[in-house]
């Protein structure tokens, strides 16, 4: 009698996102496309409505340095995510960057300020990493401790170290510091005044191609090109090397990851330390470069916009930078105009939801097809039967827009498989 023998299948490989099995992704070509059709629906609404300054190199200006703090929150939520870790806590790493930033800042220089800016966010992180990886604490709860614990650290350091002696003579009180310098922002001179002269013929989609342009190469921060480098350097270390593999499967699939020999432990605390940073950099623009100074309640949800942002970009950095453009020019667009701009881009909010309306009728999904619709409308009606829109509403724009992005974009999301997930070492075993 022969027995049969039966043998153990090797352990899978980690599954990460991005390969065959995952949605597809848009091209390149795809990409273009879109920007293109939005700067034409941006050209239109300029055009229709005489709103100049929705396309002026101004608006993209302020709105590129709305979106450096909002991005790099993102980055370092994607970071965290990545790696299987919710990053709730965000904000309060934020929170620690702008204060030891503009702390740090005015004691010595800025560039040392954004040093402690990134310092303290990693400080952050690391508590992060220590209650959710080591003790199993939920991902949720323990960002939301962060947070707290985050305002409520800055709120008395604040008092203790700005309202007493050399800070409050220089301008620093219980709620702000005192000023620091300014870091060096760059101009690529010529090219800037000649797209200056384009946009004020106010031509249809050239002129506002120009603005855009210009808005981009005039008074850029050093800060906002490291924000690039680091987006790139983002992608390349995370889809391009065997460290990112490895980091990505852990958030894919921890117990499959460590039976490869992938220390899963130390590759979280990596990335959230990294996640922290990156928010403590973001909390750092906001003080040092945004404005100058510490403020309390500085970050405005920032943190959590960055998430969203994350989330939109379906945990990927160049969808993330899109994302936090979005946002950033929602966010310049309330701040500098008020009410006119936004009302003029009620116009182009009801184009965006007619289009998804006949888009989701084509695809028989009628119950959202016709809620896209009834909501089109409604916001055609307010566009025509007003002039501008409420001030409550203008300075909740940034929030709005959100929320709306990320209502459209729920169905094409895949966010990592064990993501939030408890891990403890052996469990696969």
């Amino acid at each position: 009698m022969t027995a049969t023998a039966t043998s153990t299948p090797p352990p899978a490989a980690p599954r990460v996102s991005g390969g065959k099995g995952g949605r597809t992704r848009l091209s390149f070509p795809v990409v273009l496309l879109i920007v293109a059709g939005a700067l034409l629906a941006l050209s239109a609404v300029r055009a229709v409505t005489g709103a100049e300054d929705v396309t002026s190199a101004g608006q993209i200006s302020a709105a590129l340095a709305m979106a450096v703090p909002i991005g790099l929150a993102g980055l370092g939520g994607l970071w965290a995510e990545r790696a299987g870790v919710v990053n709730i806590g965000l904000e309060g790493m934020m929170i620690l960057g702008t204060f030891f930033g503009a702390w740090a800042g005015w004691q010595t220089n800025p560039w040392l300020g954004v040093l402690a800016g990134v310092i303290g966010g990693m400080v952050g992180g690391l508590l992060h990493a220590v209650a959710t990886v080591t003790f199993g604490v939920d991902h949720i709860i323990s960002g939301i401790a962060i947070n707290i614990l985050a305002v409520g650290f800055t709120t008395y350091f604040a008092k203790l170290w700005f309202n007493t002696g050399e800070a409050a003579a220089k301008g620093g009180s219980p709620k702000q510091s005192p000023p620091a310098d300014e870091i060096t922002s760059v101009t690529i001179p010529g090219l800037s005044d000649w797209l200056h002269s384009i946009e004020k013929h106010h031509w249809f989609f050239v002129s506002d191609l120009a603005g855009i342009i210009g808005g981009l190469v005039t008074n850029v921060s050093l800060l906002t090109i490291l924000a690039v480098i680091l987006f790139v350097g983002t992608f390349f270390v995370l889809w391009k090397t065997s460290f990112g593999l490895r980091l990505r499967s852990c958030g894919e699939n921890p117990i499959a990851a460590e039976s490869l020999g992938v220390n899963v432990y130390r590759y979280k605390y990596m990335a959230v330390i990294v996640s922290g940073g990156m928010a403590g950099l973001g909390g750092a623009f906001l003080s040092l470069v945004t404005s100058h100074i510490y403020n309390e309640g500085q970050t405005g949800g920032r943190g959590y916009i960055g998430l969203a942002a994350m989330i939109f970009g379906n945990w990927r950095p160049g969808g993330l930078a899109m994302g936090a453009g979005l946002f950033g020019f929602a966010d310049a667009l309330q701040l500098r105009n008020g009410g006119e701009s936004v009302h003029a881009l009620l116009l182009l909010l009801f184009v965006v939801l007619a289009v998804l309306a006949a888009w989701k009728l084509y695809r028989k999904s009628f119950v959202q097809g016709g809620i896209s619709a009834v909501i089109a409308a409604a916001v055609l009606v307010w566009y025509l039967a007003t002039d501008t829109v409420p001030t409550e509403f203008v300075s909740a724009t940034p929030y709005v827009v959100t929320l709306l992005v990320l209502s459209l974009s729920a169905q094409r999301l895949r966010m990592p498989k064990a993501d939030g997930m408890r891990y403890r070492k052996g469990q696969g075993k």
